[in-house]
């Protein structure tokens, strides 16, 4: 493999943590192979965070380091933040898990539309069971197409994907399988909006964000110029591409800075957080759902036989024996990867990474590898440092 120039900057800046060895090799060994310019890392046990740290750089040409409070796109891991929030009003009677989302939104399936679309259900969403196969073709990723549709400059908001999509078949009955849908969570970020009476952001901020005690989340921004205070930047080797912003005139634009819109994704991919706020959101979703609440969160699809693996309300979910899961999720957009996990045994971890490749997936096993190698972990809750 080729070692690119970002490969060879200082992996890791000096951090206020215990060592947990097995994890600094783990990030380490990945980063180095594939070139990846800055991760963040944090460690929870037992509702403890007991490692945070970060590891290179968040902005290369700055010579800025990642810290473990450094913001980065978390892309899809944002399903779950939309799932709990769903959950949280449905469990204060202001939503209706089984009530028909674009009924509840006002809208009808156009002329050309699917009449079954009247029919799926917010709990069909969740589940990603509502019709739609992306492997037949994104909306979310088609800003430039849908805008023009609609007569207006690009990228396409998410009320006109919506609007578009009404005119366009679903791929399968509702219900009968699971087939992951950028646009089913969309159009659940517009059915939390309009139960709650606001903007999608100061809903989940209001339901679950403000109750687990995070500040620092956000919704992120597409282009370079509305990059948030200590948000990283991301790298993604490879050519430019065409912007999809009408208000950027550049011909090529870095796939990460304008090659997709990012607000467009907010309920499916739009999240900023940190891997200290993600960790605090993996280990307080007790604060804001009950045992009944957590148990839909990550119960099968109904009506479709799960095995030992399967997509619970946004989570994935394995059975590992006695009764005990694993839940997680990942995330991927140019120039990010990240992922959660939440284990059987009472830990639990996040890592974020502002470069992506074809091999990302490796950090999984390589993660729980190096949680099995710990054999005495830290006593000392770090989460006060990080209020």
């Amino acid at each position: 493999m080729i070692v690119t120039a970002l490969a060879l900057a200082l992996w890791a800046a000096p951090q206020e943590a215990p060592p947990l060895g097995s994890f600094d090799d783990a990030m380490d060994a990945f980063m180095r192979k594939r070139g990846v310019p800055g991760g963040a890392l944090a460690v929870v046990r037992d509702g403890r965070l007991v490692y945070a740290k970060g590891y290179g750089w968040a902005d290369v040409e700055g010579k800025v380091p990642v810290s473990p409070t450094s913001l980065f796109r978390i892309a899809s891991v944002s399903k779950p933040v939309t799932a709990v929030a769903a959950l949280a009003l449905a469990a204060r009677g202001k939503l209706d898990l089984d009530a028909p989302a674009f009924g509840l939104l006002g809208l009808r399936p156009g002329e050309k539309g699917d009449p079954r679309l009247a029919a799926v259900t917010v709990r069909q969403l969740l589940h990603h069971t509502g019709g739609w196969d992306r492997a037949r073709g994104d909306p979310m990723f088609k800003p430039v197409e849908i805008a023009g549709a609609a007569g207006k400059p690009p990228p396409a908001d998410p009320d006109a994907i919506l609007r578009w999509m009404l005119d366009r078949p679903l791929d399968f009955e509702p219900g009968s399988r699971h087939v992951y849908s950028n646009f089913g969570y969309c159009v659940l970020g517009r059915v939390l909006e309009k139960v709650s009476g606001e903007p999608y952001g100061a809903c989940v901020r209001k339901a679950v964000l403000e109750p687990m005690g995070i500040s620092g989340m956000r919704l992120g921004r597409s282009l370079p110029e509305d990059r948030a205070a200590d948000e990283v930047r991301y790298y993604q080797p490879g050519k430019g591409v065409r912007p999809v912003f009408a208000r950027v005139e550049e011909k090529e634009v870095p796939v990460p800075y304008g090659g997709f819109c990012l607000e467009a994704m907010d309920a499916h991919g739009g999240w900023l957080a940190s891997a200290v706020d993600l960790a605090r959101f993996a280990s307080s979703l007790e604060r804001v759902l009950d045992a009944k609440g957590i148990g839909t969160l990550f119960e099968p699809p109904p009506g479709l036989e799960a095995g030992d693996v399967w997509y619970g309300c946004g989570w994935m979910v394995r059975r590992v024996g006695g009764g005990k899961r694993n839940t997680w999720h990942g995330g991927s957009l140019p120039g990010t990867h990240t992922l959660l996990v939440r284990r059987h045994d009472g830990l639990a971890w996040v890592v974020l990474f502002n470069q992506r490749s074809p091999t990302d997936g490796e950090i999984d096993p390589a993660l729980h590898r190096a949680a099995d190698a710990v054999r005495e972990w830290p006593r000392e809750d770090l989460f006060p440092r990080y209020r």
